[in-house]
């Protein structure tokens, strides 16, 4: 692990084994898996620990509080690891660390090879012969011009029943406390043709169910026929191909919720029934400070619109606790908010400082009052939770089973509604849909018996 130039440590011909750690969202997952396909090109096989990795990537997330710290203690770890098995390996930092800390990276800890931005892990080959060719430690942290998708390989295959598909990355908000604006950059949209030809190859590959992601996925605004696409248009384009029995979209925004894409949750089958809309907090004071742009009443009437398109949609959320100036009033507005919409599940967060972020300088809540207040906020999504899972007792829904449960005998899937599910079922019946009486729920997953004929 080291900016040495004799990398080239093994003959062409020989397999070189990579190791990826995927830090953080499933963007980071898609990214990671990309990264993967586009160094099998060049020889390197993936392994399931850095044990006896020619490679490592760490697929690094800024959005959690001392991220980046993680990441360094985790480069402590693998230069103790190279010493231990006496043998060299090549370390590199992709991701949005990579992007926020870019130099600094190298200047804390010199035995990394290569630093990579998100948008430039495309660049990774050409990274990786400049270090054979002995020109020292690879940075590469700037938002290229080129389309990076347009140079990964268009070979991409699914490693199962589910699957990821990045349609669109950055984002224009610049919400006070999040750092994505200048880890991903400006929002891109991919073309429609290469997000349809993509998602083809993962159903012909396996895939029963895509996820589309994006930083704000329902921002997309794609070039397709007749110009550009909404996510709603890209969605019944791809509930046309055959194979592709469910799709998903993560993460979205409320401001971009559209009326077509409201109105598709109600008309297309294959979207399915469950939707991510952080709002971050109750209160409009707050909301003003994040820079939402929303208040928490328009949200509130969206959802009422979402529902009164697809009245069984299940809803999932965002909160953040404790942020600069939030009082009291603040607090009681947001449990206000969550007893009114009532999640089917969703994240709570204490807030901490994010560098170059506006609401870094802000004065700080303390943490008491933050662990308290996000107590508060647990219990109720909680109980709203606990509510949406004991009402799916005795219904009857499609589960599609895509791995092994923890016991012999035993498959999980997901619901409509992305909820865990596992039953008594053969496991060579992975990848299929099979109706599921729902017997028994607990916080996180159901338990159910398969109806569906074998």
């Amino acid at each position: 692990m080291s900016a040495r130039t004799d990398t080239a440590t093994k003959p062409e011909s020989q397999t070189r084994k990579l190791y990826v750690k995927t830090y953080g969202c499933q963007m980071n997952v898609y990214d990671s898996e990309r990264m993967a396909e586009t160094l099998a090109d060049q020889g390197y096989e993936s392994v399931d620990s850095p044990d006896h990795a020619d490679l490592v990537l760490l697929n690094t997330c800024h959005i959690r509080e001392k991220a980046a710290e993680k990441v360094y203690s985790d480069l402590g770890r693998l230069r103790k690891l190279e010493k231990e098995r006496g043998k060299s390996m090549q370390v590199g930092v992709a991701g949005c660390v990579a992007q926020a800390e870019g130099e600094e990276i190298v200047r804390r800890m010199p035995q990394v090879d290569l630093v990579v931005g998100p948008q430039a892990y495309h660049r990774l080959p050409d990274m990786l012969s400049a270090l054979e060719d002995g020109k020292g430690t690879q940075v590469i942290t700037d938002f290229p011009v080129e389309d990076k998708f347009s140079d990964l390989p268009a070979t991409r295959k699914s490693s199962g029943p589910t699957a990821f598909l990045t349609v669109q990355e950055g984002c224009d908000k610049f919400c006070a406390f999040c750092v994505v604006p200048y880890t991903r950059g400006a929002e891109y949209s991919r073309p429609a043709k290469h997000i349809l030809a993509e998602a083809s190859r993962l159903v012909e590959s396996g895939a029963r169910e895509i996820t589309l992601l994006g930083q704000n996925v329902n921002a997309y605004h794609g070039e397709g026929t007749g110009g550009d696409w909404t996510l709603a248009r890209l969605v019944r384009e791809m509930a046309e191909i055959d194979g592709l029995a469910r799709i998903r979209y993560t993460t979205s925004h409320p401001n971009d919720m559209s009326d077509d894409l409201i109105a598709a949750h109600g008309e297309i089958d294959r979207l399915m029934p469950f939707l991510h809309l952080p709002v971050q907090s109750g209160s409009d004071r707050i909301l003003k400070a994040m820079n939402r742009k929303h208040d928490a009443d328009s949200y509130r009437r969206l959802i009422d619109r979402i529902r009164e398109a697809r009245p069984d949609i299940a809803l999932s959320g965002d909160f953040i606790v404790g942020y600069p100036g939030e009082t009291d009033e603040d607090y009681e507005d947001t449990l206000r908010l969550i007893k009114d919409i009532q999640y089917a599940q969703a994240f709570s967060f204490k807030y901490s400082p994010r560098p170059g972020t506006p609401a870094t300088g802000a004065e700080q809540i303390s943490e008491d009052i933050k662990a308290e207040r996000l107590a508060g906020v647990q219990e109720a999504l909680g109980k709203s939770q606990a509510a949406f899972q004991n009402a799916c007792i005795g219904q009857t829904m499609p589960v599609l089973l895509d791995r092994h449960g923890k016991f012999a005998g035993q498959m999980m899937g997901r619901s409509p509604y992305l909820q865990n599910v596992h039953l008594p079922a053969d496991t060579e019946r992975r990848g299929e849909i099979v109706m599921v009486k729902i017997t028994e729920a607990h916080k996180n997953s159901l338990g159910g018996e398969c109806i569906t004929a074998p």
